[in-house]
């Protein structure tokens, strides 16, 4: 993929650590964390098992960021995931993930971005317009900064998440040095403490915050040297995440209690509102606000060289692998996915859309991470220095197993909601042999 026909203009090379960095994190930290510290402390109830919860999260997560930097710096290609599950297993694997990330993963989680986004926005300035539309307005506006290279996206993103990271600091200074808030009469505290089973079920939440760290390798083709700077970028950004996490959820934890975390919808504001009044409430909504854009900068910027990935290969529209001469960057496929997310968040059912996205997104999670095992299988130890996996294949294992008992858990839960993504990942099937020409996708 990374060697162009001759004639052909090839992807540009422009991205470096930082770059790679902020990616990581800006596909990490969504409005999520500053929301489920409340939905895992309605699962388990004491301080010790909240922060568990988080830190038991980006203890898997770190080791998923392990696994996709090894395979990053074995198989530097464009398309990262998609390329991974291609050369390890077959194309219909690889057809069947780009497949549902953008019908379902990628477009479904942007789409409901994008509508809390909107949400927020209309509540900052006092705006009685609908939130789907400025949720569209957002994605469009987004998808066409990104049609302008890789660097004016990149530059985006890396300011949004700059910006966000103030404001999470701010919640994490006002929550560790703050007031505390007294506990209510009304309010009482748990008896029991959710014991193992709160936990499990809290995992679901914890993990779905923590999801994304993935993304960054969509743009290895777009590295100055993706062999050292995607493997740098993806550890320093998921510890730089679970400490942000953690840190977090201590904040909310100490200022509002478990009892009062667990009943609120709002924690961040709740916070911000025991120590600021209801300017502090507006302030931190302003943060989510950026949060959740950043996040929308950074899916829009990362996922489409999945969709150019496989028209070069052969199982996508061929229109959808088009370079713009000038800006280097795949348009064709940045538009596709703004069309595809603009229309989900228009149905304002996103809500529905989120439950099959875990389902299916940990599955194809589990198959990337025993790619590695298949990898390791294959190649003979040439002598070769790069980032392996500690304690590998123990690790990568327990990564594997994790995600596929948290996507069967999503099933069992949510089995109609779920049973959609399944629906359409089995389209998928049925649909691929339509494009389907015997691809021969180029080897390193």
């Amino acid at each position: 993929m990374e060697n162009p026909e001759p004639g052909e203009v090839p992807l540009a090379r422009r991205l470096g650590p930082f770059d790679a960095t902020m990616i990581v994190m800006g596909g990490i930290i969504g409005a999520g964390i500053f929301v489920n510290p409340a939905v895992v402390a309605r699962n388990v109830h004491t301080p010790f098992l909240v922060l568990s919860a988080w830190l038991i999260g980006g203890m898997i997560a770190l080791i998923g960021a392990f696994v996709y930097a090894e395979l990053a710096a074995l198989r530097p290609r464009v398309g990262g995931q998609y390329a991974y599950l291609r050369d390890a297993y077959h194309p219909i694997v690889a057809f069947l993930y780009g497949w549902t990330l953008l019908l379902v993963v990628q477009t479904g989680g942007m789409a409901g971005a994008a509508i809390i986004f909107g949400r927020y926005f209309c509540e900052l300035f006092g705006l009685s317009i609908s939130e789907q539309l400025i949720a569209t307005l957002a994605l469009a506006i987004l998808t066409v900064i990104n049609c302008l290279g890789v660097r004016a996206g990149s530059n985006v993103q890396s300011a949004l998440m700059l910006i966000k990271l103030v404001a999470i600091a701010l919640l994490i200074g006002v929550g560790c040095f703050g007031p505390v808030k007294t506990n209510p009469a009304a309010v009482e505290l748990p008896t029991v403490s959710g014991g193992f089973a709160g936990l499990a079920r809290a995992m679901a939440p914890v993990l779905f915050a923590y999801g994304g760290w993935q993304t960054a390798s969509f743009v290895s083709g777009e590295m100055r040297d993706p062999r050292r700077d995607l493997p740098r970028g993806l550890l320093i950004g998921v510890i730089g995440v679970i400490l942000c996490y953690v840190l977090v959820s201590y904040s909310c934890v100490r200022v509002l209690g478990v009892a009062n975390l667990a009943r609120t919808n709002v924690p961040a504001s709740e916070v911000m509102r025991h120590a600021f009044g209801e300017r502090g409430a507006q302030l931190i909504a302003a943060g989510i606000a950026i949060s959740t854009l950043g996040f929308l900068s950074q899916s829009i910027l990362t996922a489409p060289r999945v969709y150019y990935a496989m028209a070069r290969d052969g199982i996508f529209f061929k229109a959808v692998g088009y370079l713009d001469p000038r800006t280097r960057v795949p348009t064709v496929a940045i538009v596709l996915q703004g069309v595809c997310a603009a229309a989900i968040a228009l149905t304002g059912k996103y809500d529905q859309i989120l439950n099959y996205v875990v389902a299916i997104d940990v599955l194809f999670f589990g198959l990337t991470g025993a790619s590695l095992l298949i990898f390791r299988a294959r190649l003979q130890e040439k002598g070769e220095e790069h980032l392996r996996v500690p304690w590998h294949p123990v690790t990568t294992s327990v990564f594997v197993l994790a995600c596929w008992a948290i996507s069967i858990s999503t099933v069992a839960q949510f089995p109609r909601n779920a049973g959609i993504g399944v629906g359409i990942l089995a389209a998928g099937a049925l649909i691929y042999p339509l494009w389907r020409r015997s691809p021969t996708p180029r080897e390193d």
